[in-house]
């Protein structure tokens, strides 16, 4: 279940989690969430980490909490080493793992994991994966939250136009490449975005011989 607390109440995040816990869920990505255009600050939780502090506070380890984390630094950060003290904010008061926002370097990754393992935080940093099935939406969202797609995709996305089926091979590509480098440098697990689309997650794990 995905758990966002903007302008949320305490009283309100209690109900919503004794419901949560009534029906059995035990995993939560506890999130900040954006703030809609125009809106101010609003609610009782300015961060993801107060959010999971109460979680913690309310629930004890009834949930086990999952955050986001950006290896290419969030959009909004100050600079990346602030961004990196936020998401140490957030484990410290109580998540048991991490996951990425969307990217294409592995080296990112495996830096980002580093500089996390650094600051003496031993939990698992679990790349999200983004299976390219469309450049428009593709390059629209990287630019939104900060992903970055090297030249050499984007340029290759842009010459194959409007001819989708090119463009999922070509991703499909991609995408197997990345999650092969990261599975061999012993990323934890992998976290893929399906956006409600089944079938490009399953074709790579069928291509990286996963179960699914």
């Amino acid at each position: 279940c995905h758990f966002s607390c903007i302008g949320a109440t305490r009283a309100g995040v209690r109900a919503q989690l004794a419901e949560l816990q009534r029906m059995g869920v035990t995993r939560l990505v506890a999130l900040r969430g954006d703030l809609p255009s125009g809106y101010g600050a609003g609610g009782e939780f300015q961060y993801a980490s107060d959010l999971i502090e109460f979680i913690r506070a309310e629930t004890g380890d009834h949930f086990r909490l999952y955050v986001a984390c950006y290896p290419e630094v969030h959009p909004q950060a100050k600079s990346p080493q602030a961004d990196l003290q936020a998401l140490a904010a957030k484990l410290r008061a109580g998540a048991d793992v991490a996951v990425t926002q969307m990217f294409f370097s592995a080296d990112a990754y495996f830096h980002f994991a580093d500089e996390v393992r650094a600051l003496g935080l031993d939990v698992p940093v679990v790349p999200g994966i983004m299976p390219i099935t469309n450049s428009s939406g593709l390059l629209r969202f990287a630019d939104s939250c900060g992903a970055e797609v090297p030249r050499w995709i984007r340029l290759r996305l842009q010459s194959l136009g409007d001819d989708a089926a090119a463009i999922k091979d070509f991703g499909a590509e991609v995408m197997t490449r990345l999650c092969e480098r990261l599975i061999q440098g012993g990323a934890p697990a992998l976290h893929f975005y399906t956006l409600n689309q089944a079938a490009p997650t399953l074709g790579l794990c069928k291509r990286l011989n996963l179960s699914a």
